[in-house]
């Protein structure tokens, strides 16, 4: 605590407005909870005004989102601004996947995060900016996954990065705020003390719901079914207990997004497209978005999920994946005929056999099927 106090202490006098990235699990929620309350208690510098920005992913798991939201209101009644943030239409969830055709993200296809927090976080915050950064404060902590300590480790050892009392980075100017992690050096049992055994100190005893998703084990959560995780454990957990038990089939979303990958369901490449150099794609043939069937299949099973978790919900929280609008900007979509760039209904389907075609410098090699479907 010393530690962060410190280091809220001295980055935080360079800067008049503070902003904080929350999501409402663990590692954020301890974040907001620390800083409001070294604030409240005269810890530290109070800055001229803090902006707690939630992005709404709408991909929550509700027992975070509910704890979220009752945060918020209790943050607001402490002076603190608090907003709510969503993606623009077209790059929320469902409405990019099933209404533009792209597949689900993968880890060498991560465009969730941008699409659904980081760029409606800027955009809020680009929006009130005016001359002076930001003192964009995150919940940031080492020993969260070795990428990410690779990834500070860097930005530690070059140019703006600062090490010690918390990770502190100055982005480029046209960023509406430089970074800071003041939790950086907090291990998850420090984390788990703050948000459960220290509630006489912080005054929040809103976060002691978050232990319905992350209960005393390490488990790391994101979105509902996360396709870029090998099992979704805490919603495993949830859906395993009485309070819980009417969000079962939400479990059957990982399978669709492995379903949606399928070259069935896609559309691929005939030749490879030309590159910037003049040259051919290497990866030519890729796959590429789910086809118009594919999108109306997979909107009506989600749907169906839906309307399953909340039927059986009995007044305890239900879930919203896709709204009554979004739904129709989806059809409305299909109705445009739209695509992701470059390609269009007239690429193949993914599970015809075609030719393979190779770029060797800038010439392309075909290989003749050797075998034609009847």
């Amino acid at each position: 605590m010393e530690l962060s106090l410190a280091s809220l202490a001295e980055y935080g006098r360079r800067y008049r407005r503070w902003s904080i990235a929350y999501s409402g699990g663990k590692d954020s929620s301890a974040t907001v909870t620390f800083v409001a309350y070294a604030i409240k208690r005269g810890l530290v510098p109070a800055p001229e005004s803090l902006t707690i920005l939630y992005a709404d992913t709408r991909q929550e798991y509700p027992p975070l989102h509910a704890t979220a939201m009752r945060l918020l209101h209790r943050l607001r009644d402490d002076g603190f601004d608090t907003q709510v943030v969503l993606p623009a239409m077209d790059n929320r969830f469902y409405v990019y996947m099933l209404g533009y055709g792209v597949p689900p993200p993968s880890n060498r296809f991560r465009w969730c995060t941008p699409k659904l927090k980081i760029e409606p976080m800027a955009a809020a915050l680009d929006a009130q900016r005016g001359d002076e950064k930001y003192l964009s404060i995150t919940g940031v902590r080492l020993g969260e996954s070795s990428v990410r300590d690779q990834r500070i480790a860097v930005s530690c050892s070059k140019d703006s990065g600062e090490c010690g009392q918390g990770w502190f980075e100055v982005k480029p100017p046209s960023w509406a705020g430089d970074t800071l992690a003041p939790l950086l050096h907090w291990r998850l049992c420090h984390v788990y003390d703050w948000l459960y055994f220290e509630q006489y100190r912080h005054g929040y005893e809103e976060v002691a719901g978050i232990a319905a998703v992350y209960g005393d084990g390490d488990v790391r959560t994101g979105c509902i079914g996360c396709p870029l995780a090998s099992r979704d454990v805490a919603l495993e957990r949830l859906a395993n207990t009485a309070e819980w038990d009417h969000l079962l089939p939400l479990l059957e979303l990982k399978p669709l997004f492995r379903e949606m990958k399928g070259a069935q369901w896609r559309k691929r490449k005939v030749s490879p497209e030309r590159t910037q150099d003049g040259g051919y794609s290497k990866n030519g043939q890729r796959k590429g978005p789910l086809t118009m069937p594919a999108r109306a299949h997979f909107l009506k099973l989600v749907l169906d999920i839906q309307r399953r978790v909340n039927e059986a919900a009995n007044g305890r929280p239900g879930v919203d994946l896709i709204d009554v609008a979004e739904e129709a900007r989806i059809r409305e979509m299909w109705s445009l005929d739209m695509w992701p760039r470059k390609w269009s209904a007239a690429d193949v389907a993914a599970d015809e056999l075609i030719p393979i075609v190779r770029s060797v410098g800038t010439e392309l090699v075909v290989q003749p099927m050797l075998f034609e479907r009847r």
